[in-house]
């Protein structure tokens, strides 16, 4: 049975992808809340360990997919010492089933059956209750609510260090209001949720010429992300800086963190800016914003998913699975250049921005 006391360990597993590492982190956070004694170990990826390294009272165990089977040997070297009253199994995939394999736990808490991809339920021996059309971060605060913890106030505190923000200072002019545009998905090969170019030349152009805002733009160092940063800056009429490739995870949320906003699609730069308390234009057509948008930032985003699920499937987006993607990157191109500007002055004006002109 679950415990109904503090246990002295607890292990969670959460492997991928930033995003979906960024929701968990206020799950972390409410459970430390309710049990300060209890030592957690948290069993993620590599390159999300890079963004959440040193999180306060967090030990991590290191999962490198990129070295095949050994990796999960190494994650059972890891962990050898240790035994769990509870496993949360927070990630259902068969990546992560085989990873919870090396885990010693009683209590294997999972998703329920409809939740639990890839034969999740197999590897598990409980499962939080069954619930339908919810955001991406309160399925996972379910985990909490089944050790009897309540959520709390939303924190996240994820360490940036003192040279991570020296760069962040060195990037960001403080005398005018920064607006980053993280114009990729991330998906090398699945573009679907990427918007055109020039529609973000000319979000960048209206920041710009109205509010003197400066103007950055972050992304991997893929020849997709390159390629955009490119076509945005030849499209507009500002000097957008490139910063693609040239930044850690770590700086990158240090240049979130002082940012005035986010533009971008559905992606994991949307969900660090909501980290560290940035507003976030979001740009949704092929993905529902009410499963995966910014969490705080639900008001601004540029939302035509109900539209694209009409055209695409012939009913609305209510009739569909709830979360169900719209695979055609046509998509986003329900998604004008008046509906970004519309979000970006509201999340502006709510800000204190004003706009260059003093109106």
């Amino acid at each position: 049975m679950i415990p109904d006391i503090a246990p002295s360990h607890l292990c969670i597993l959460r492997l991928s992808a930033i995003g979906d590492t960024c929701h968990t982190v206020p799950v972390v956070r409410a459970i430390q809340r309710a049990w300060p004694d209890t030592e957690i170990t948290w069993i993620i990826g590599r390159v999300e360990h890079e963004l959440l390294r040193g999180l306060e009272g967090v030990r991590f165990a290191v999962f490198d997919k990129s070295r095949g089977p050994s990796a999960y040997s190494r994650l059972r070297k890891a962990l050898d010492r240790y035994s769990y009253p509870v496993l949360l199994h927070m990630h259902a995939s068969m990546r992560a089933n085989l990873a919870s394999l090396v885990v010693r736990s009683p209590v294997r808490l999972g998703f329920d059956r409809a939740r639990a991809r890839d034969y999740q339920h197999l590897f598990c021996n409980r499962r939080i209750p069954a619930r339908s059309r919810q955001h991406v971060m309160d399925g996972l605060f379910e985990f909490a609510e089944a050790l009897g913890i309540e959520r709390g106030e939303l924190r996240w505190d994820i360490p940036i260090d003192a040279a991570d923000r020296d760069f962040a200072n060195r990037v960001v002019d403080a005398a005018v209001p920064t607006l980053v545009i993280s114009p990729c998905s991330g998906q090398r090969v699945r573009n679907y949720r990427d918007w055109r170019a020039d529609r973000y030349a000319a979000v960048a152009d209206h920041a710009h010429s109205r509010y003197g805002a400066q103007i950055l733009l972050t992304g991997g160092s893929t020849e997709l992300e390159r390629s955009y940063a490119e076509k945005i800056a030849r499209k507009a009429a500002c000097t957008p800086e490139t910063l693609i490739g040239r930044t850690s995870l770590k700086q990158l949320l240090a240049i979130l963190e002082r940012a005035a906003a986010v533009v971008c699609p559905d992606s994991g730069p949307a969900h660090m800016a909501t980290a560290v308390g940035t507003p976030v234009v979001g740009l949704y057509a092929t993905s529902n914003r009410l499963r995966t948008g910014p969490y705080l930032s639900q008001h601004l985003v540029a939302d035509r998913y109900p539209d694209a699920v009409r055209q695409a499937f012939g009913v609305s987006a209510d009739e569909v699975r709830f979360g169900r993607r719209v695979r055609n990157p046509a998509a986003m191109d329900l998604i004008t250049v008046e509906d970004a500007i519309g979000k970006l002055d509201l999340a502006f004006a709510e800000s204190g921005i004003e706009s260059a002109g003093g109106g």
